[in-house]
């Protein structure tokens, strides 16, 4: 299994900046057996019938992007910081400097009038940074001096502003954590929940922290040797016995983003769904059989990525080919500003 067999060629026209408005109004493509059906995501219930489950990712995104400032000998250093993972320790987060080689060990990196940190250590190219507030306090500082950290493709065309504080953040967004957003989950309103809820579908929300590793690139030709960074989630037992019962009763579950759905297939490597607490590094390419995810909600992916190879374990490879060749005909917007497809297997 080759890493070209994931690749495809995409215009950077095609490449979103910014996400429709309303979340609704993005495009929505589905494809079920060989049909392929442009829509758009307001149209959502048309695919759904009562008894379906979605199953949403409730993580928030943090405003992981600090710029501060080391000062040494009279003289500054201007330093980004990309907070990646929150540690044991209160107050503690590894993270990615910018350049690191300019702050030493002990030295103390200024990002507001009440926001500092410490580099603590360094390892394997990230540091260790121990800040001045913990708790309540540290998260309404880094929500003055932070700014979302938009996945690089985006980063690279601009600077992220006021309008992605909202943008960026799902309106279910619950538990703090994720440094990256569930994309997918970007097109709901509450209106559009509503009306979802109203005819019958069930909604169960799991918690997966989306970490930064979610942009990295597979490096290797036979991507079976890929591995895979580990993330943080859970599924409540309520959430269990959720999943459990609609499958029991004959309805589809649904995972609203690639991150919801490798939760729930790690919440049910042993075969049947239960209560998840933990770290997973499941990877998920042609091969995989699925245990209970019955379709997809997801956003358009990079050629080559770890998410076109899960699209292409639930659809196959060729046809999913044969989706984006769509898509990129039709010139869905692609990435975590893109437009959607719903996938059914």
């Amino acid at each position: 299994m080759k890493l070209s067999d994931f690749e495809f060629d995409l215009p950077e026209r095609l490449i979103a900046t910014r996400p429709a408005s309303p979340r609704t109004a993005a495009r929505l493509l589905v494809a079920q057996g060989d049909a392929i059906t442009d829509a758009r995501v307001r149209n959502l219930p048309g695919w759904l019938r009562a008894g379906d489950r979605l199953i949403l990712n409730d993580t928030k995104v943090i405003p992981a992007r600090l710029t501060g400032r080391r000062q040494r000998a009279g003289a500054q250093a201007r330093i980004e910081v990309t907070l990646l993972e929150p540690q044991a320790v209160a107050g503690r987060w590894r993270a990615l400097l910018k350049p690191l080689r300019k702050v030493r060990e002990g030295e103390v990196i200024t990002f507001s009038d009440n926001l500092s940190a410490t580099l603590v250590a360094r390892e394997d190219g990230q540091g260790l940074l121990e800040f001045s507030l913990s708790g309540a306090d540290f998260d309404a500082a880094l929500a003055e001096a932070g700014a979302m950290p938009l996945p690089p493709y985006i980063a690279a065309r601009r600077p992220a502003d006021e309008r992605d504080k909202t943008d960026y953040q799902t309106v279910f967004a619950r538990h703090s954590g994720a440094v990256a957003a569930p994309t997918a989950s970007l097109h709901f309103d509450e209106a559009l929940l509503q009306q979802i809820a109203a005819m019958g579908v069930g909604l169960t929300h799991v918690t997966l922290h989306v970490g930064a590793g979610t942009f990295l690139p597979v490096k290797v030709e036979d991507v079976r040797a890929h591995r895979m960074h580990a993330e943080w989630g859970r599924v409540s037992a309520e959430a269990a016995a959720q999943i459990a019962a609609t499958r029991r009763a004959g309805g589809r579950i649904i995972p609203v983003g690639t991150t919801a759905l490798r939760l729930i297939e790690s919440a049910a490597a042993g075969g049947e769904i239960a209560p998840w607490d933990g770290e997973t590094d499941i990877f998920i390419y042609p091969g995989y059989e699925f245990r209970v995810t019955d379709a997809l909600m997801t956003n358009f992916h990079l050629p080559g990525s770890t998410l076109m190879m899960l699209v292409s374990a639930l659809m196959g490879t060729q046809r999913i080919h044969r989706i984006y060749d769509h898509a990129i005909a039709e010139e869905y917007r692609f990435f975590s500003y893109g437009d959607a497809s719903l996938l059914i297997r």
